[in-house]
Order: structure tokens, then sequence, then C-alpha cells
């Protein structure tokens, strides 16, 4: 019987230990679930309100994959912290809930920024891990990732990354489907959503900032090219890429990728490719690939990658995809001087 009694006292400290058992495990869960779907909310709704338009309790449940009752009582805990206010039927954001909407919207994107650059996740899978990490991030920690980052000023898909306290700005460019035929365009952002859509845009090969020209259009396909290569979307696909008109950046006259660069031959680092940013972009900068070093291949790997080059005195290592990003200039001085 002591036994027994003891028993129940333990589940009992189990269950209702106030910071440990399983009843504070589930109200922690609940809270946290709850802030979530706080923070998406808000997110809706700024979205709504740079398009132009305004939620709704119907757009807002649909967007949630809530009730109408449960968004319901979403709103109403909104109100009390302040964060929404009710115009008629339309909801809207209040200055509080619009600085907490960028506040997420900006962990969102950087998170995403991490994902592509250092963990090099496949573009199409970074936004569902990127919408994990978003929540319950301080100022302070956001702060400390953006300098980790280098202060990026786009996401991977093209979206501005707002400042703190900054608005956080539509995407530049205008949907490809909109863009006039032969007309050089230069592709500045790729939508996230739908997934399948962007999916079968990086499929094809298309990448932003390349330049292309629109050279069919139906209402079957628009056919692109790039000069070398044809892309051929569905119209429903095209719509999810936005364009600018093209104002082609020509390399300085004689750089070519350090990859391309035969063994023994000495060159000169022009510069990083813009489109390296992050952790990437500052561990060259650290390693000496800085305009003006020279830099000389001196190992290959049997297998092809990586590939060892000598920098500033040392050998460093390089994969294939990471010395296409560095352009450099053949030197004239003796390959086998000293670095």
């Amino acid at each position: 019987m002591t036994g027994m009694i003891a028993l129940l006292v333990l589940l009992s400290l189990i269950v209702l230990f106030p910071r440990y058992g399983a009843w504070a495990q589930l109200r922690r869960w609940r809270f946290l679930r709850q802030r979530e779907q706080v923070e998406d909310a808000l997110k809706h709704l700024l979205s709504r309100e740079q398009e132009g338009r305004h939620a709704s309790l119907e757009s807002l449940a649909g967007c949630l994959g809530l009730s109408t009752a449960r968004t319901l009582r979403l709103i109403e805990e909104m109100q009390k912290q302040n964060l929404v206010e009710w115009q008629g039927r339309r909801l809207h954001l209040t200055p509080q809930g619009e600085r907490w909407a960028l506040h997420v919207v900006r962990a969102h994107r950087l998170w995403e920024r991490y994902l592509a650059d250092e963990a090099r996740m496949p573009l199409e899978k970074i936004h569902a891990e990127a919408h994990r990490r978003e929540h319950g991030l301080s100022e302070a920690e956001l702060d400390a990732l953006e300098a980790a980052l280098g202060h990026p000023s786009h996401d991977p898909h093209g979206d501005p990354i707002p400042d703190e306290g900054a608005a956080a700005g539509q995407p530049e460019g205008i949907e490809l489907t909109r863009w006039d035929l032969d007309r050089p365009a230069r592709i500045v952002h790729l939508e996230d959503e739908p997934e399948l859509a962007l999916a079968q845009i990086l499929a094809s090969g298309l990448r932003l900032g390349q330049i292309v020209r629109v050279i069919e259009r139906t209402p079957q396909r628009i056919v692109l090219s790039d000069g070398e290569n044809e892309y051929r979307l569905a119209p429903a696909v095209a719509a999810n890429i936005y364009v600018v008109e093209a104002h082609r950046v020509e390399k300085a006259p004689g750089a070519i990728p350090l990859s391309r660069l035969p063994q023994g031959q000495e060159a000169e680092v022009v510069e990083i490719d813009p489109s390296v940013q992050g952790f990437t972009r500052r561990r060259f900068l650290d390693l000496g690939l800085t305009p003006g070093a020279r830099v000389v291949p001196e190992l290959s790997n049997f297998f092809g990658d990586p590939r060892a080059y000598r920098l500033r005195g040392t050998l460093i290592a390089l994969r294939q995809d990471q010395a296409e990003k560095i352009w450099v200039r053949r030197s004239q001085n003796n390959p086998t001087e000293a670095l």
C-alpha cells in the first residue's frame, strides 16, 4: 500500500511539476502554437495590405487552415494585444501589429538566406524550413544573425529583407507574363508559393539575375531564351517570375571564372560575383580573395573537386561551384613566382 502511494505521488510530481511536468509542457506547447498562429496571421495581414487589399475573416481562416470560430477567437486575442483592429468587415494591422509582422518577415527572409547560402538547401525547400524557424526570435538574435550573414539586402528569391523597424517593401519588377516580346529582361524575383511552380522554374534551369527574352507567348506556353538555351513554361508558372529591364553588366575585359583557369597559370582576382552573399562571401574575403590578390591553381583532385589554389603563400581548397563565382584575369607574371 505504501509503495502504491509513493508511486502515485511520483506520478503526480512528474505530471504536475511546475516547470518540467507533462502539464507544464502541454501549456508551453499551447503557448508556442498560439504564438505561431498569431505571427502567421500578422504576416497574412501585412501581405494583403502591401498588395493594396484587405484581409477578412474568411481569408485569414483559409490562410491558417482554421475554422471560422477558432479564427474569431484568435482575432479577439490579437485585439487584446493591440495588434489588429476591425474597420467594418476588414481587418487592419495596428502600428504595433505591423512592427511585429515586419519582425517575422525579417526573420523568415534571413533564415532563407542562411539555408540557401550556408546549409546549401535546395531553393524549393527553404521556404518551409524558414517558416519553421522564424518564430520566437528576439530582435537581438535577429541582429546577430543578420550581422553574421553580412547584412544581406535580399533573400534567395529576390525579396527585400526589411531592416530593423523599416518596411519590408515589395519585390521589384513585373510578372514575366506581362513583359514585351523580344525585350531583354533580368530575373529579379522568383515567387516561392506555390511550391510546385517554383520547383518547375528551378528544374527548367532559370535563376535569379539571368537575362532572358520572351520569344513566344501563347495561351498554352511562354518560351524564353537566354541566347543559348530555350525555356518553355506554362503561363501560370511563368507568372511567378518577375523581371526588370536588363542592363547587361559586363565583367572586366578578359575576366573569367577561377574554375576555368589552367593549372599553373597565375591570375589576379577581379571580384567575387555579386550573387555570393552571407557567410560564403565573408569566408572568401577572409581567405584573401580580394581584388588584386594573385592566385594559382596548383593541385587537382583525382575526382575533380575540390581543387587546390595557392593564394598569399598558402594553399586553399575550393569546390568548382565556389571557384565559378570568383572572377579573375590572367596575369602576365611568371606563374612560378612565389605569391
